[in-house]
């Protein structure tokens, strides 16, 4: 397998102080699975071309690995693609041959590692599990100017059709770092697999080498699934964490925007009838499970706990530091036992597919769809309704017709600094018969807080039941 990157940055053998390989020589480094070659088949001032050959030996890839027990499996463990295409292989030979060029370390051009140049990279044979439209939603979201050619099954017999395999080039004014960080990173996820184990270990791996980018980009949950190898418990701990981490300051942010919200709505007393009604709720329909889904401090915790209806409360969110707070408002440690054994706490991500949300009578997401993009909303609705799918779902949010009443509210400015949007009456009621028609749900809408001719109340609320 082969990678090539060329530079036309002047003078443009500097990138070989960058990479830590010089351009007068063939360098060859050992690994776990045969041998990794670097070489300069153009080493001009005015453009340089590095290339790195993987030269895979396939005995060493099953050696001391067990067969599947039978001649299909044990053939193909010798009768496969891997010598040939680009995948967590070369991800492996790029940290171990390009290393100081992924950290950006040079002692003798620091300065032109933290600079953008010109850079090409190109892979002759890419497996891509999505095809092109896939790839492309991989790297131009980072920058990168995408040319890929689908190849054929084989030349010789075109009616056959075209592979899973591309060439790719991707080019940009980059820092050669984030481009190695890149194709570390994305290569497997293209390949949608990984030839060693993926473990916990693999989770700070993604984090330490998607800093600064992953979080924000758009195909991140496809992402951080295939780099995992689609193991559940990884994925979603990966996910919490990122979600958590985009906010460079979360604690202090979340905390100010949470206090200038609950300033906006103390004077109607607003969080004590929410929490009011949606307990009304709750015990009306004979809930005993309960899940708060973004249960932030813990004040609906608070309240279920009050009630001895409420055998089972699991409190989730994706802020360590909300859990953190509600723990200690909830006084968890000094719990009498039995009083501790009917409440539960863990980080999660509402966007992603979790079975810990599963088999409980009711679940509740209260003031938390307005903090989503509306892009991952569809997310949510399939992770609550389709996969969880409870009896019972009670959501509400702010009702933006409202928000006149509020003389310091300047026009067009939501109640809280992180809400994505803020929905009208029609707007919300619109989008929940949609999920309930979708999901096979009914649906009834309630206010809560005193109402206002033509505005409505301050909050809206569903309740989905099937």
């Amino acid at each position: 397998m082969l990678l090539t990157i060329t530079t036309t940055h002047r003078p443009a053998t500097d990138i070989g102080y960058l990479l830590g390989k010089n351009p007068n020589r063939l360098q060859s480094f050992p690994v776990a699975v045969g041998q990794v070659h670097v070489f300069y088949p153009v080493a001009r001032e005015d453009e340089c071309t590095v290339a790195l050959l993987m030269d895979i030996d396939p005995v060493a890839l099953v050696r001391g690995r067990r067969g599947s027990g039978t001649d299909a499996g044990l053939l193909g463990q010798y009768v496969n693609d891997r010598p040939y295409v680009a995948s967590s292989f070369l991800s492996v030979a790029i940290a171990s041959v390009f290393g100081s060029g992924m950290k950006g370390y040079t002692k003798d051009r620091p300065e032109l590692a933290d600079t953008p140049i010109p850079l090409t990279a190109r892979i002759p044979t890419v497996p891509c599990r999505g095809g092109e439209s896939f790839l492309r939603k991989l790297f131009e979201p980072l920058g990168y100017r995408v040319e890929c050619r689908q190849l054929p099954l084989d030349d010789r017999f075109p009616e056959w059709g075209e592979s899973s395999y591309f060439s790719v080039t991707i080019s940009a004014n980059s820092r050669l770092k984030d481009l190695l960080t890149h194709l570390y990173v994305l290569l497997p996820v293209l390949d949608n697999d990984k030839h060693y184990w993926v473990g916990p270990d693999e989770i700070q791996k993604l984090l330490d080498r998607g800093a600064g980018w992953l979080e924000k980009h758009p195909e991140r949950e496809q992402i951080v699934s295939r780099y995992l190898k689609r193991r559940g418990y990884l994925v979603r701990e990966a996910l919490a964490r990122l979600v958590a981490d985009e906010d460079a300051e979360p604690e202090e942010t979340e905390e100010t925007r949470g206090n200038e919200e609950q300033a906006l709505e103390a004077p109607l007393s607003l969080n004590e009838q929410r929490m009011g009604a949606v307990l009304s709720v709750l015990k009306d329909v004979g809930a005993k499970r309960v899940i708060d889904l973004g249960c932030g401090e813990g004040r609906l915790l608070q309240s279920l706990l009050k009630e001895k209806a409420f055998q089972r409360i699991v409190g989730v969110d994706v802020s360590l530091r909300a859990l953190e707070i509600a723990k200690t408002r909830l006084d968890i440690e000094r719990m009498p036992e039995t009083q501790r054994n009917r409440i539960e706490l863990f980080q999660g991500a509402l966007t992603y597919r979790d079975k810990r949300f599963e088999d409980f009578d009711a679940a509740c997401a209260i003031e938390v769809i307005e903090h989503l993009e509306l892009s991952r909303l569809t997310a949510f609705e399939r992770v609550v309704f389709e996969y969880a799918h409870p009896p019972i779902v009670v959501i509400t949010t702010p009702d933006a017709e409202y928000n006149a009443v509020f003389t310091t509210l300047p026009a067009g400015q939501f109640r809280h600094g992180d809400h994505r949007f803020e929905w009208t009456r029609p707007e919300f009621e619109q989008w929940s018969r949609n999920v309930a028609e979708r999901f096979g749900y009914s649906v009834r809408f309630l206010g809560i807080g005193d109402e206002v001719s033509s505005l409505g109340t301050p909050t809206q609320m569903a309740v989905f039941s099937r």
